[in-house]
């Protein structure tokens, strides 16, 4: 092993040994290089004379470029936009993405975090942490409906074994004893929870309540006293579009924060979706372990490992990207901008509420609770799921997402609210003609 992973570790281990069984074989492994990195780090503070130390073209006092190229970059220096970001990500981003963190979420007042490593987008951060935290055969707990993809980063890639268990229970709420009932079955049988959270969630555009999460934060931490390991992943990528009263307008990570040494909450978000800016793929990770001495030395491990993780993956994050994130951040117009573009996404999902809901719709679907973030989806009652959307797209031109034999789901966030009513007229419509 490395020596600096080995001077990690034991960072790690001094502090709270239970995050240091956590890692897994390659988080144990990992470690963020000196060699060129510190080397050109040294270099750049005290080489005044001449610095041929890093990997990039100079020309005069400069960053080499094409005008061309810093012509479609208006406001951005080549120092700000083409030159390699550090693995951690730029520093000013990382200071202000905490500062952001911590005004949304109140409940971490009082609490340690760390300073969040950035990675390109929050689908980056999830194979991130697979690295970290999993090894192949573990499993990891998750709804029964989920976002696709989780499969593909874990499952195929990492292989991990992913167990569900039901989003909903009879009463249209989070299913709080159905997920107490399997984290409690794996920590028996591993000795380990690892359990991945996201609000809203995709595809059903659910957020926990206050209540809900409250009590989700109380069976986790029952867990972690019991004797157990839990590592909760909180997929925050749609985190603030909270419509309706009862949803708790912060993350879960508040609440788990700090609240045993066997309960490790990591936190994945980003500019990509509560932003706007989805292809500039800016995600981040944040760590919130409690440690009984040098909490702040720990968590600094922690970030160490992942940005040495990401640069054995893809170097860094787009300097560009990062770059343009911060400024937005920092612009005078950021809030009201956000407040705007919430308000237009808040008036589509009432609308759709509205609409959806329909008696007239009752014998085709029934609706899966929804109050956040971009979607929503419709149980169908007599007709195949993939068999109606291929019709819909065939015959009426409209499109929408097939989820097993008997769910559909809908992105309003990127239909005209004007639209909804006539897009489930026409879903009822493909509906009847397959009855036929």
């Amino acid at each position: 092993m490395n020596p600096i992973a080995k001077d990690l570790n034991a960072v790690i281990e001094a502090g709270n040994p239970y995050i240091y069984e956590m890692l897994s074989d390659i988080g144990r492994q990992l470690f963020f290089p000196k060699g060129i990195l510190s080397q050109s780090a040294e270099a750049k503070e005290k080489a005044h004379a001449i610095n041929a130390t890093i990997g990039i073209a100079k020309e005069g006092a400069g960053i080499m470029h094409f005008p061309s190229v810093m012509r479609l970059i208006e406001g951005l220096t080549p120092e700000e936009s083409l030159t390699y970001a550090p693995s951690f990500g730029i520093p000013g981003l990382r200071k202000q993405w905490q500062t952001e963190m911590r005004a949304k979420n109140p409940g971490l007042v009082g609490r340690e975090i760390s300073l969040p490593v950035v990675t390109c987008g929050i689908t980056h951060a999830i194979s991130i942490f697979a690295d970290l935290w999993t090894n192949p055969g573990d499993t990891v707990l998750l709804p029964d409906m989920m976002w696709g993809n989780y499969n593909m980063i874990m499952g195929v890639r990492k292989g991990v074994k992913i167990t569900h268990f039901p989003l909903f229970d009879q009463k249209g709420g989070f299913n709080l004893a159905a997920v107490e009932a399997r984290a409690k079955e794996l920590a028996e049988r591993d000795g380990k929870v690892i359990a991945l959270f996201n609000f809203p969630h995709n595809p059903t555009g659910y957020s926990a309540t206050e209540n809900e999460c409250r009590a989700l934060a109380d069976i986790l931490t029952g867990i972690a006293e019991s004797g157990k390991n839990v590592v909760a992943v909180l997929d925050d990528a749609y985190f603030g579009l909270f419509y309706e009263p009862e949803v708790m307008k912060e993350s879960l990570f508040a609440k788990l924060c700090g609240r045993h040494p066997r309960l490790l909450p990591i936190k994945l978000d980003g500019a990509t979706k509560e932003n706007y800016v989805w292809g500039l793929r800016v995600g981040f990770i944040t760590y919130g372990c409690a440690a009984a001495s040098n909490l702040a030395g720990v968590h600094e491990a922690l970030e160490k490992k992942t940005a040495g993780c990401i640069r054995g993956n893809i170097s860094n994050a787009a300097h560009l990207s990062q770059s343009l994130v911060l400024k937005s951040l920092l612009n005078d117009a950021y809030q009201t901008e956000k407040k705007e573009k919430f308000e237009i996404l808040k008036n589509k999902a009432v609308r759709v509420k509205a609409v959806v809901h329909d008696s007239k719709y009752a014998g085709a679907w029934d609706v899966y609770p929804f109050n956040s973030g971009y979607f929503m989806c419709i149980r169908l009652k007599t007709v195949n799921a993939e068999k109606l959307r291929v019709h819909l797209l065939d015959k009426y031109g409209v499109g929408l997402i097939s989820i097993g034999d008997h769910d559909l789901r809908v992105a309003f966030s990127c239909i005209e609210e004007s639209d909804v009513q006539l897009l489930f007229d026409t879903i009822l419509k493909g509906v009847r003609d397959l009855e036929k």
